[in-house]
């Protein structure tokens, strides 16, 4: 990152995964002392959306964010991909394969000139370039090992009265390293030793941790807002769940697993809960949010109970669709149980009587043939 003085960064603590124990950490033997070109990169990230035209877009009210996960197998071996979101809604991508920035929403260009785009894609070009670079420096200097991933975070938050806050998170291998935090670096209370030492080495640049300020508490919400409009009507788009009752697989003899399912809402933030009456079921069990194609969202909730206890309950929905009506669907697997042999009757008596029909079909037509 040898042209960092472009730069700027935030983010939203990222998802993680298992970290290695801290004995078998090589980063927890002896290192020499971070330089402060190993921790540009994370200013870097921040400078890309927001300094050449607003690539990162936020919702009504809500979070501006964007995420880069960057993966290196080995020493000579790396790729780099990014995405922006608003809320939910994600607008704008970043493929290692492309410098080119996809627009996923047709309102997504803004007001941005065709000049300002072609400047950022050049400056990604040279940002993937400089990161992966550094990056690999960064592990010889402090003695860590291949594979590893990266992740960054960066946004700020819109909030009503005019009032936004912003946030900045680097993880390494899934685990939080340090934050910006008001108009220091902190390293994060579980990261390892070299975290706090790379902090501090960025705390030494004043003139950084200035520019960064501005980005996250000027640069992010002016962006937002003008792009609030742009995006108001997918933004602010309502569509009401159906809701459907089904058991899943039997946890045990003379038990029932009871699932609601909730289907294509919008926007995401939904209540669901299985409930005797006006009481809160609080054994029931809410499963992973997960998108559809069209931007709606799915959910199933689930209630472990006894067969016999299943009569009265239901699975109530609430959501910014439904006006404050709540959508109730009460549990009738008592009647279900005689409902499928009647249905099977039924069925076996059709064919009964298609076949006699045939067969009496068949009989009268050969006694016309004699005759």
């Amino acid at each position: 990152m040898r042209g960092a003085a472009h730069a700027g960064g935030a983010g939203d603590r990222p998802s993680r995964v298992p970290r290695r124990d801290a004995a078998g950490d090589p980063a927890r033997r002896e290192r020499p002392p971070v330089q402060c070109p190993c921790g540009w990169w994370l200013l870097w990230v921040w400078s890309l959306p927001l300094s050449l035209g607003e690539l990162c877009v936020p919702a009504a009210r809500g979070r501006l964010q964007c995420l880069q996960v960057s993966v290196f197998a080995n020493r000579s071996w790396a790729r780099t991909d990014g995405l922006a979101r608003l809320g939910d809604l994600q607008a704008y991508g970043w493929s290692n394969d492309s410098d080119a920035i996809r627009f996923l929403k047709p309102w997504a260009r803004g007001s941005v000139s065709q000049r300002q785009w072609d400047e950022l894609q050049n400056t990604l070009s040279v940002y993937r370039n400089s990161f992966t670079r550094d990056m690999q420096e960064l592990v010889k200097m402090l003695r860590l090992d291949y594979p590893f991933e990266i992740q960054v975070s960066a946004g700020c938050e819109l909030r009503a009265g005019n009032i936004s806050e912003s946030f900045f998170h680097a993880a390494f291998q899934g685990g939080e390293i340090m934050s910006f935090q008001g108009a220091y670096w902190a390293p994060a209370p579980d990261a390892p030793d070299w975290a706090g030492r790379a902090a501090q080495a960025l705390n030494q640049d004043q003139g950084t941790r200035k520019t960064l300020q501005s980005l996250l508490n000027d640069t992010c919400p002016q962006f937002a807002r003008g792009l609030l409009e742009a995006g108001k009507s997918e933004l602010e788009k309502q569509v009401k769940p159906e809701v459907w009752l089904s058991t899943g697989p039997s946890p045990g003899p003379g038990r029932l697993l009871l699932v609601c399912h909730v289907s294509g809402f919008h926007p995401k933030p939904v209540w669901v809960m299985w409930m005797r009456g006006e009481q809160e079921q609080w054994a029931t069990q809410q499963g992973d949010v997960l998108p559809h194609a069209d931007e709606t969202w799915y959910l199933r909730v689930t209630l472990d109970v006894e067969a016999r206890e299943a009569a009265g309950l239901s699975c109530r929905v609430r959501h910014s669709s439904l006006g404050g009506q709540d959508i109730i669907i009460h549990w009738e697997g008592s009647h279900s149980s005689w409902l499928i042999p009647v249905a099977l009757l039924g069925s076996l008596l059709m064919i009964g009587c298609v076949g006699c029909l045939a067969l009496w079909y068949r009989k009268r037509r050969s006694y016309q043939d004699i005759l």
